[in-house]
């Protein structure tokens, strides 16, 4: 059988691509928002409701998800999840009204929630901890390249065949991911074309089979007992929110509030999204810099990018007090930078501090908290966004970072990292 040489890479575009046709699918309702509460005539309180029935179930399913990932293994699982999320995406075309819309957004988040802690877990089994900070930047900007495509795909199916090809055809996208998944994703150990080379480096900056096999099936309770997990779900908690702005709520802000059209948001509204991809890779970068120029130890190196991102958020608190558009989209674009900077870094610890066989299912009960965050501020928009304006919700937008690093830094300290401050090219 043929090798690929840095067959691990290959893997982790897989799961960008994967990224990439999620997020597709989840970003076409905030492009098509405007458009939708003319047409299933629906305020934008009831609009916050079917972003909230997204939410709620993704936010429950995520640590189910992850545990389901770790029980049924990486190849089954995605390609299941993904196969399901697509079905899901489709049903939305069908929606008559916002109830019928939320319900097909329920079952949208209750598939969606795979993504994430699936491409964690192939991370930490394909990659050595020195590279996992870049391997998660490189898939993470799945999510932003996705929010990239999302308004010029969308808006351009919605003026040619209608919004319901819209959530069709990005619906459909994920059946594509789903085969190629099943048909090519093996573990390491099984993989034929992967190099013995490869083979000994991945595993030669992984723990132990011994310490694997020591945790032979996930314990909730013990991962929820541990100070080195509420460090990573309150950080995941405070940023999260941001996102799920950026995501759901900026198309409308930009539409309702500055005036612009769809069109007019196509042609620029990609740009934070592009910041945010340029943002979860360069990030990832900056982890093994720090280790090798400045003797970090591998956690602290994570926390450090972290805590820059933070300062870097900040700027998005400035966005309601700027005259021109185009200015609040630069801010944004900071915005988006710096959380994913701040996403790709803090999922990285989970496989830092987790072993393989409870990463799935740590980072999904993380990933519940942080939802759970983005949620309520999301809810929190859709009561106030009229009455109060944007420009507070921006401002404390601003400031949850800073929060959530603080955190991360004061319960860490102490943390018993025996990573060597090395990496490998």
């Amino acid at each position: 059988m043929k090798r690929i040489k840095g067959l691990r890479w290959w893997i982790i575009a897989l799961v960008c691509f994967g990224t990439i046709l999620n997020y597709i699918s989840r970003n076409s309702l905030g492009v098509l928002a405007d458009t939708l509460k003319h047409d299933l005539d629906f305020t934008t309180k009831e609009y916050s409701y079917v972003v909230a029935a997204f939410q709620i179930a993704y936010t429950v399913m995520q640590p189910v998800c992850g545990y389901l990932i770790d029980f049924l293994g990486l190849k089954i699982g995605f390609a299941l999840f993904a196969a399901a999320w697509s079905v899901a995406g489709m049903l939305h075309g069908f929606a008559t009204g916002w109830i019928s819309l939320a319900f097909f957004r329920g079952l949208l988040g209750l598939t969606e929630a795979a993504a994430i802690p699936a491409g964690i877990k192939a991370v930490s089994e394909w990659f050595p901890k020195q590279e996992r900070s870049v391997a998660v930047g490189y898939f993470n900007a799945g999510t932003s390249m996705g929010a990239v495509i999302a308004p010029v795909l969308v808006a351009w199916l919605l003026y040619e065949h209608g919004w319901q090809a819209a959530f069709i055809v990005t619906g459909v996208l994920g059946f594509i991911f789903a085969g190629l998944w099943f048909f090519f994703y093996l573990a390491p150990k099984d993989h034929p074309n992967l190099s013995d080379t490869e083979r000994d480096y991945i595993l030669s900056g992984q723990e132990s089979i011994a310490e694997s096999q020591s945790h032979a099936k996930p314990s909730v309770k013990a991962i929820v007992s541990t100070r080195r997990f509420w460090g990573i779900a309150i950080t995941r908690f405070l940023a999260e929110p941001a996102w799920q702005t950026f995501n759901f709520w900026i198309p409308l802000y930009f539409i309702s509030v500055r005036g612009m059209n769809l069109k007019e948001f196509a042609i620029f509204g990609w740009m934070p999204f592009f910041a945010a991809d340029m943002g979860g890779i360069l990030g990832g970068y900056l982890s093994p810099f720090l280790m090798k120029h400045f003797k970090f130890k591998l956690v602290n190196s994570r926390i450090a990018g972290i805590a820059t991102g933070a300062l870097l958020m900040t700027s998005v608190g400035f966005v309601g007090y700027v005259a021109s558009p185009y200015t609040a989209i630069a801010l944004f674009c900071i915005g988006g930078f710096a959380h994913q900077m701040i996403s790709g870094l803090i999922n990285t610890m989970t496989t830092d501090v987790f072993n393989t066989r409870e990463v799935g299912t740590a980072n999904g009960l993380t990933g519940m908290i942080s939802w759970i965050g983005g949620l309520s501020f999301s809810l929190l928009i859709g009561q106030l966004a009229e009455s109060i304006g944007y420009t507070p919700l921006f401002a404390a937008l601003g400031m949850f970072d800073v929060v959530g690093a603080t955190i991360l830094f004061l319960l860490y300290r102490g943390y018993k990292d025996n990573s060597i401050a090395s990496s490998k090219n």
